[in-house]
């Protein structure tokens, strides 16, 4: 075994808040003792945006603006050069998470086009002979939780073949009424999205009924905009004929890290939206969209 570098963040959840101190150790360890020129720590967070492949064409210029936007960065030397003994060394460290200016944390966000992530980096330097040595380690930003409650904006649905919106030949559809509620779409997201759904009537047999989340991401500047959406996850809440008139209840959890609150700035957004998927057995698909607005609280 050679040298081995690792950073340990102080809280198991590595969930913190602006305003906090992140705290942890570094941690090496070797049989033989280790000559090195220094330990460097950084801690970074970056907004990395990126454009879908149909939007680079439409935006050349758009391209080159698209750097990645630089939200806290700070760095420390918390060892000067010298030597460690065999066996494990630990040296404790603290990075307070203030941001300059009028920069705000946004809160840890893993999508497809936008992406917001914070990092510690560590970098033991060695001499020209023994290769630095680096780890990296991501920790979690939470957006600071609103005061108050969050206000239920719950919704009434009735999916009929006239209600329907981007239909060819509504003639041919078969014919079907389905209602149900969504308890909120104002969504605290540590909380679940629940409602019911339930199917009157429907000359068709069901195949099953979906309940899709989507990220709505939009990133731009002056040039133009380019609003991408995509798939987080997909749960089936009925497989088969769902009996008619029968309440079918519809409950989704957020997921970590892939969900954040709804994020509105000047170079981006993040939304999301909820699908109600019904599929017939003639393969005729029926969605209803609802937009959402998640919140920390």
């Amino acid at each position: 075994m050679g040298t081995v570098l690792d950073i340990k963040i102080k809280r198991a959840n590595k969930v913190y808040y602006a305003g906090e101190v992140l705290s942890g150790v570094v941690v090496i360890s070797s049989k033989d003792p280790v000559q090195h020129q220094g330990i460097l720590l950084t801690m970074e967070g970056l907004v990395n945006l990126q454009l879908s492949a149909k939007s680079v064409g439409m935006f050349e210029a758009f391209c080159n603006s698209v750097k990645p936007i630089q939200v806290i960065s700070s760095s420390i030397e918390i060892v000067k050069p010298g030597k460690f003994p065999s066996g494990k060394t630990e040296i404790p460290f603290e990075f307070p998470l203030h941001v300059k200016g009028n920069k705000v944390l946004y809160e840890t966000y893993h999508g497809v086009f936008v992406n917001i992530q914070y990092t510690l980096r560590c970098d033991l330097r060695r001499s020209l002979l023994a290769k630095d040595l680096t780890k990296i380690c991501e920790f979690i930003i939470h957006s600071t939780p609103q005061k108050g409650k969050s206000t239920p904006s719950p919704v009434d649905f009735t999916i009929t073949p006239e209600t329907l919106q981007n239909v060819k030949e509504r003639a041919s559809l078969p014919k079907f009424l389905i209602r149900g509620h969504l308890n909120s779409t104002n969504c605290v997201i540590t909380q679940p999205l629940t409602g019911e759904l339930v199917v009157e009537y429907s000359e068709a047999a069901i195949k099953n009924i979906e309940l899709q989340l989507v990220r709505v991401e939009t990133c731009g500047c002056a040039e133009g905009y380019a609003r991408d959406a995509t798939e987080i996850q997909n749960i089936q809440i009925a497989d088969g004929d769902v009996c008619r008139s029968l309440s079918v209840p519809i409950y989704m959890i957020f997921p970590r890290l892939f969900t954040c609150p709804t994020l509105e700035t000047t170079n981006f957004k993040v939304e999301f939206e909820v699908n109600i998927v019904v599929l017939l057995h003639d393969d005729h698909l029926i969605t209803e969209n609802f937009p959402l607005k998640l919140c920390r609280i």
